[in-house]
């Protein structure tokens, strides 16, 4: 589990491709306090230790998390949005983040909002219904809050404010348009439509 509060950017410094794909990861982190075997979110994307040096980590990508995730998203010199995973009696400042991509955003524009900027984001048919405007959704890994959802015949599209300080400690001060993000929806969010469906089917 996670919070969606960025606690490093990594950068992608080499790829393997073997049965998976293996990225190594440098960053900033303390490795000698990370386990093999520990989770960390990587934009999002909640990936196990596999191997780790002082300053770097490696974790194998199958090609179904490929499939599910924002295209480019493991490229060499990409930049990384890293939280560890939470631990009990941590201070939960985002919200509960799991590490599943639910889908892929595109986003359509972004523009200067006072000191911060707004970010436009289009989601598909399937994700419209889990979006609320004052609700909590991640993007590449980070928590946020939606300031307002117009749906359409497409899907929706949401938009987000990215104050100073969240575009200098994540990726998100480099959105540009036509550039996809991961997505995940919030889990109170996808437990209730569960529940929906159970109940309309009973």
């Amino acid at each position: 589990m996670f919070t969606g509060i960025v606690s490093d950017i990594g950068a992608i410094s080499s790829l393997d491709q073997r049965g998976d794909l293996r990225a190594h990861i440098q960053c900033s982190y303390d490795m000698d306090g990370v386990d093999m075997g520990a989770s960390i979110a990587c934009s999002g994307v909640c990936l196990t230790v596999v191997d780790k040096g002082p300053d770097w980590f490696a974790v194998d990508i199958s090609s179904e998390t490929l499939a599910c995730t924002a295209q480019g998203q493991f490229t060499v010199g990409r930049r990384l949005n890293l939280e560890r995973a939470l631990k009990v009696g941590d201070e939960l400042g985002g919200h509960i983040v799991t590490g599943h991509i639910d889908g892929v955003g595109e986003v359509v524009s972004s523009k200067p909002a006072g000191d911060s900027r707004e970010i436009l984001i289009r989601v598909s048919k399937d994700l419209a219904p889990f979006i609320a405007a004052k609700g909590s959704i991640t993007v590449d890994g980070v928590s946020l809050t939606v300031n307002a959802v117009t749906d359409d015949e497409t899907g929706a599209l949401f938009t987000l404010n990215i104050i100073p300080h969240t575009a200098q400690v994540t990726t998100l001060g480099e959105l540009e348009p036509e550039r996809p993000v991961n997505l995940e929806i919030d889990i109170l969010a996808r437990y209730l439509a569960r529940m929906e469906m159970v109940r309309s089917t009973a």
